[in-house]
């Protein structure tokens, strides 16, 4: 398999960390976003979304890191990343979705240069813009993992939950956002963090760090 991707997409990050938990062999192949190398030719021609991550598996391409995640759960099932019961796998699925569909897209790098370039937003401006969104999303997992976690977000293990959860924490922290008010997100990513398959997965130890 080969992981297209870029050191700081947190998208690409949760597919690493998951690749990593199940112990799946795989190349990588960088494309920076900072050039906008996702919009070259033969890239669109893999994803014409034109974006990160993309895994090319022996005869399909895979797009959008929450499909990835679910196809990898289905091709490699151990270890689960989703719990045994229809309930506790709707409430994993709606953590990740929490971040995927409700932070992550509001301060991806498209998004900050359309604030910057199209509404002529400043630093300040951009930097509350962030602080907002990732603040309003951890108010609700904040809680959710209170009531769910056991160690991770999710119960005793970890789950797609902290999968999209631990590169929301490194983007959060990235920003300078203040965690003080959610030592549950905290505590949970950081002890996925402390495992020693995921350590490679930081972006930080990719080849294109920079």
């Amino acid at each position: 398999m080969r992981l297209h991707g870029y050191w700081r997409s947190g998208a690409a990050y949760r597919v690493r960390i998951a690749l990593a938990l199940k112990g799946v062999a795989y190349d990588q192949v960088a494309h920076d976003l900072r050039t906008g190398a996702q919009a070259a030719p033969h890239f669109a021609a893999l994803n014409p979304q034109k974006l990160v991550p993309a895994l090319e598996t022996d005869d399909h391409v895979l797009t959008q890191s929450p499909a990835i995640l679910e196809w990898l759960e289905e091709a490699h099932p151990a270890p689960a990343l989703l719990p045994g019961d229809p309930i506790g796998r709707a409430i994993v699925r709606s953590m990740a979705s929490l971040v995927a569909c409700d932070i992550h897209p509001l301060n991806n790098l498209r998004v900050l240069t359309a604030l910057r370039r199209d509404l002529r937003a400043d630093d300040d401006a951009v930097s509350a813009w962030i602080a907002r969104w990732i603040t309003e999303g951890f108010v609700a997992l904040e809680t959710l993992i209170a009531r769910h976690g056991r160690g991770f977000a999710y119960g005793d293990a970890p789950t797609l939950a902290d999968c999209h959860l631990l590169p929301q924490v490194y983007s959060a922290r990235r920003f300078a956002v203040d965690l003080t008010p959610f030592p549950q997100v905290v505590a949970a990513s950081e002890r996925l963090a402390t495992l020693p398959a995921i350590a490679a997965a930081h972006p930080d130890r990719q080849a294109d760090a920079s």
